[in-house]
Parts: structure tokens; C-alpha cells; sequence
């Protein structure tokens, strides 16, 4: 067994405990092909954040099931196409027309952006578009194609076949009123083009045949080739068992339908998939994140303002715990990142397992570096006012040996995000205040210091520049004189490491800023 396989059949690290569930299961390997991820999208709304997190972080499990077995895997990307639009989302264009269409199968309606054959076409399209930006290896899947294709017509006869024992799980969960009229069965009106929520009758299973009355008539139909899709807790477990799938993860907010949906999966004759239930995603006022609702971040919002890996760190962590995501989050992802990632070469092997960056890059990392942090680079750019990339990285020399593109090119490409997150979210808040007290001592002395300093000065020297003067200045506390240089020079309640920030902002340009400060 090689030194890798050992350490993760160890590593506590997340990925690594849920792929030992599916080493359990195989413990000798899959006989009838490769072991089955699956991840499920419901294309009502655009995709967001928390359609994304599903597929990296079943990829996560997935490489490192990798590292315990041999077995070949493959991963599906489930769209649920088929399904009835319950209500118009509230981040699309053309409402009115969506609102014509309501309880029709998405597939079958057209898009309100005018740009592909039906909206759930063009939701389907921004999802593969981002999974295969980032890289993700998986094969989509359409629900309308796999019911309409045949692909599930041997499962949907076994519900037929397994009607009143599906019955016998759903009903106890069901309140009197949905009771009476709930069937694992919906068929689709061959009048109005509805999905139906009524009553159903099995005529011959074997045949794929049912009743039901539609519009005080009653028809008898086939539910074979998408003339039906099946009640969404039937519909997972049967998708289980003719895919066989062997892991899927899912929200918190879905405990009860995994439950149910593993009953059902037994009563077809199936063995419901390993997984886990994750938390939500919740956005600044601690709501639940929604498509519909459009509130919470969107992947192209994320990807204005920091880089996929970012993204990747902040959905890696913790997925048991509830996490906030709104615009605020970002820099400190991005920081993060790059801590965790700078780490990872002095490492033992087993720090290395439990690195959320070898789960993210599958412990094929890039080579690259930073040099300095994206919060640093907030700070400057903010305090810049409307700059240019050329003009940044002009700045960047004075702190940076050889700062160029193609020395630094991840750098390069933080820098045009900084200078987007700068405008847009810390510029407009920026407030400088008039020193008081001994602030305008402290600031006068931290003058004179800088002035006397010799040219190219490090970071540290200025640095101690700075603690002397916060220790000595007069302040009760050294936190009195950081606050105070924030809130007169840069115009925040929080900042950087300032012998940093000067260094990198130049030391006659702090000087400036000094001068604006003492002159309100």
C-alpha cells in the first residue's frame, strides 16, 4: 500500500471519511461498472453558489476515494428538467410570460432571455458553462431526456409495479389534505401540457399504463416517454436504482427526503447511496440562499471579485456548519487561501491530507506565489482612488523585487479583482477623520520618522517605527493608535500591517496622506 493510501485511510480530513463509506461498500471493488457519484440541480432559477458547492465538494469525495481504491468512478450532473415551474423566480426578465406557463415542465417553456430553446435549457447551459470553466470532470444529465429516451422505463414500471408499497412510506408523512390527493405518479395533461397533481390509477404495470381524470375527463396513458415524471421523493430513489447510484450528498434542509427516498429505494430493491447532510449556505440577513429569491451571490458575482480557488477554500471548509455568503466574505477567502496554500510545500504528508488546498487542487498544486496579501492590495487600491493595473503595479515595485505580470501572473489577475472590489464595496465607505488628541502628536512624530528613514527602508524598520511611536505616543493601548491611524489615513476601521502598507504605498506618499490628515 503506498505512503499516500495509508495516511488517507487515517486522515480525518472530510473527503477522506466519506470516501471510506464507499471503500466499505466496495470493499472489493464495484463487479457491474464504476462506482457513481451524483449531483442534483433543480434549473427553476440561475444557478447559484450552492448548485456549485454540490459538485465540488462531491468531486472533493470523489478524488479521494481515488486514493483508497482502484475502483473507476464517474460522476453525474442531474438536472431535474422535467419538473413543474411552481412560481416565477424574481431575478429573470419577461415574468409575465413565465407566469403563463406555470406547472409546465421546464423544458417545455420557453426562455425569458431569448437565448436558448427553453429556460430550463438556458439555466442547464450557465451550469455546465461554470463547471467547465473550473475543470470539474462529469457527464450532465437531462431528466426530461433520460424519461423521454427510455433510460428510466424499466423503473418507472417496477413504481407502477411497487405502487401502494410506495403509498404505505409517503402517506404517514403526508398531511390529511395532501393525502387525498398525493400520487408517487404525476402524469402530464395531454391537454393543457400541465404537470398534474392528481390521483392515479394503476391499469397494467407491466405496460407503463395508468388512469386519471383531467379536466373531468378520464384518460388512460402511458407514463413512458415523458408523458409523466414521478413525485420528487419517488423520483430520487427511482433515479437511484436504475442509475445505480452510489453517492450523492444533500442540504440540511433534505434530511426527511433522504430518509424517505432510501425507504422507497428498498421497496424498489435498491441499496440507498452513502452521503452526507451539508448545512446552507445563508445570505447577510442569515436567510437561506435561493434560486428563486436570486438573494445571496451569484458565481459570476464571487469570480468579479476573487478567483475560483478562493471560492473552492470558503465551500471547502467546515461543510457541517452553517456559513454566511455575501461579498464580505471574499478577501479574507482569498487570504486564506493563499495562507493554507504557502503552508502546504513544508508539510508532513499527513498536515497535507487535512490542507483544504490538496482537496481543492487534488494535491496537484500550481507553482506560483504571492507576495503580498489581497487585503494589502485592498488597501492600496483603496486608498489610490480610481487607478489603473499599470499604475498598481508601480506601487507594487516599491514592495515587490522584480514585479512584473510574468514574474507574479496570479498576482496579475488578483489585481484586476482588487481594483473591481475596491470600487465597487470599500471606496464608497471610506471616511477620513480629523486626528484628535494625540493623534496629531503621534501623526507629526511618525512624519518626521518616515522622513528620516533612508531610501528603500523594509517593511519591518517602519514597522517598529510604528509600535515605537503606539508605545510612547501617549495611547492607553497600542489597538488606540492602529484604530487611529485606519481612520485618519485610510479612512476605515480596520486596516493592514502598516510598516507593510507604507512600504508598499511609498513612504512620500504616506507622507501625503499624513499631510491631508493633519491639514482638516
Amino acid at each position: 500500500m503506498s505512503e499516500l493510501r495509508t495516511a488517507a485511510m487515517e486522515s480525518k480530513a472530510w473527503p477522506y471519511e466519506e470516501a471510506r463509506k464507499l471503500l466499505k461498500r466496495y470493499p472489493n471493488g464495484k463487479a457491474n461498472g464504476p462506482v457513481l457519484f451524483e449531483t442534483g440541480y433543480g434549473p427553476s432559477g440561475l444557478p447559484h453558489i450552492g448548485t456549485f458547492n454540490e459538485v465540488l465538494r462531491t468531486t472533493m469525495v470523489r478524488n479521494a476515494f481515488h486514493a483508497l481504491s482502484d475502483t473507476p468512478t464517474k460522476l453525474i450532473a442531474f438536472s431535474d428538467d422535467m419538473d413543474g415551474l411552481r412560481k416565477v423566480p424574481d431575478n429573470v426578465p419577461n415574468k409575465e410570460m413565465l407566469a403563463e406557463y406555470l406547472g409546465k415542465p421546464l423544458t417545455r417553456i420557453p426562455d425569458p432571455f431569448g437565448t436558448h430553446d427553453s429556460f430550463a435549457a438556458h439555466n442547464n447551459a450557465m451550469l455546465r458553462d461554470f463547471l467547465d470553466r473550473y475543470g470539474f470532470d462529469y457527464e450532465f444529465a437531462s431528466s426530461t431526456d433520460y424519461y423521454t429516451n427510455g433510460r428510466f422505463d424499466e423503473a418507472l414500471k417496477s413504481v407502477l409495479r411497487q405502487y401502494q408499497a410506495i403509498l404505505d412510506v409517503m402517506l404517514p408523512t403526508l398531511r390529511a389534505d395532501r393525502q387525498a390527493t398525493y400520487s408517487p405518479v404525476l402524469p402530464i395533461s395531454p391537454k393543457s401540457g400541465i404537470v398534474l397533481q392528481v390521483p392515479v390509477e394503476v391499469i397494467d404495470a407491466d405496460a407503463g399504463i395508468i388512469a386519471f381524470i383531467d379536466e373531468g375527463e378520464r384518460i388512460e396513458q402511458s407514463i413512458l416517454g415523458g408523458k409523466a415524471k414521478l413525485q420528487w421523493k419517488v423520483d430520487w430513489a427511482m433515479r437511484w436504482v436504475a442509475l445505480g447510484v452510489d453517492y450523492e450528498m444533500a442540504g440540511k434542509d433534505l434530511i426527511d427526503s433522504v430518509v424517505q427516498s432510501s425507504k422507497i429505494t428498498r421497496v424498489l430493491g435498491g441499496r440507498p447511496p452513502e452521503g452526507f447532510n451539508y448545512e446552507m449556505f445563508l445570505d447577510e440577513k442569515g436567510e437561506k440562499i435561493s434560486k428563486s429569491k436570486g438573494n445571496g451571490l451569484s458565481i459570476d458575482d464571487w469570480l468579479t471579485y476573487g478567483p475560483e480557488e478562493s471560492l473552492a477554500f470558503y465551500i471547502y471548509r467546515e461543510p457541517k456548519k452553517a456559513k454566511t455568503l455575501h461579498m464580505g466574505v471574499i478577501p479574507r477567502a482569498v487570504d486564506d487561501y493563499w495562507q493554507f496554500r504557502g503552508n502546504y510545500a513544508g508539510q508532513e504528508l499527513k498536515e497535507r491530507l487535512g490542507n483544504p488546498v490538496h482537496h481543492i487542487h487534488d494535491g496537484k498544486l500550481p507553482a506560483g506565489e504571492l507576495p503580498v496579501t489581497f487585503g494589502l492590495l485592498l488597501n492600496l487600491v483603496s486608498v489610490m482612488g480610481d487607478a489603473t493595473k499599470e499604475q498598481v503595479w508601480g506601487y507594487l515595485g516599491n514592495y515587490v523585487k522584480d514585479a512584473d505580470a510574468a514574474r507574479y501572473p496570479e498576482l496579475d489577475r488578483l489585481i484586476d479583482r482588487a481594483l473591481a472590489y475596491g470600487r465597487d464595496f470599500v471606496t464608497p465607505t471610506l471616511k477620513r477623520r480629523k486626528p484628535e488628541g494625540v493623534e496629531t502628536a503621534a501623526l507629526e512624530r511618525l512624519d518626521a520618522d518616515l522622513a528620516a528613514l533612508p531610501e528603500g527602508a523594509s517593511a519591518e524598520e517602519i514597522q517598529n517605527i510604528v509600535y515605537e511611536i503606539g508605545k510612547t505616543g501617549g495611547f492607553d493601548t497600542l489597538r488606540d493608535w492602529f484604530k487611529a491611524l485606519y481612520e485618519t489615513l485610510l479612512g476605515a476601521e480596520q486596516g493592514p500591517r502598516m510598516g507593510s502598507f507604507i512600504a508598499l504605498y511609498g513612504i512620500p506618499n504616506t507622507r501625503k496622506l499624513i499631510a491631508e490628515a493633519l491639514a482638516k
